[in-house]
């Protein structure tokens, strides 16, 4: 019942705020709501604050007891959204695929899945030594094991 509640308002402040989406939500059984939530543009103090008060301010205290924590996906969190894909764009990744490992910068997405672009050293095709060439994959989100924005200083 309880449960139910927090979904139902967490899914009613995420539809007033289209630009915000659910990365993921737990409660706990002494009731310690954990909502992680994404935007399309980042997410900012105040979007926490927006679901938080969403939530807090239509539940009654006296009734259920609860503590609840609002906070922004982590710049090194594993991609779980499509959606994250986007804001994403131009920026360098590390993607586990079923058959291994890519670095590359992602350069698109689509329905189906996303883009990546790396340079890689090979040999050259005629005589010796090697050349840089600039390679592209095309992975599908079922190929996906895991991705991350990869943070560069």
């Amino acid at each position: 019942m309880f449960k139910d509640t927090v979904k139902e308002l967490l899914e009613k402040a995420l539809l007033e705020r289209t630009d915000l989406f659910l990365i993921g939500m737990t409660i706990s059984e002494d009731n310690r709501i954990n909502i992680v939530i994404d935007g399309d543009n980042g997410v900012s103090v105040e979007d926490c604050m927006f679901v938080s008060r969403a939530i807090e301010h239509n539940l009654d205290r006296e009734e259920v007891d609860f503590a609840l924590e609002v906070a922004s996906a982590g710049a090194t969190s594993p991609i779980v959204n499509q959606r994250q894909y986007k804001k994403n764009i131009g920026r360098d990744f590390e993607v586990k695929t079923t058959s291994g490992k890519i670095e590359a910068i992602l350069k698109g997405v689509s329905e189906e899945g996303i883009l990546l672009e790396w340079k890689a050293r090979e040999p050259k095709p005629q005589g010796k030594g090697k050349v840089t060439v600039v390679k592209q994959a095309n992975l599908a989100y079922s190929d996906i094991v895991e991705a991350k924005v990869m943070i560069k200083f």
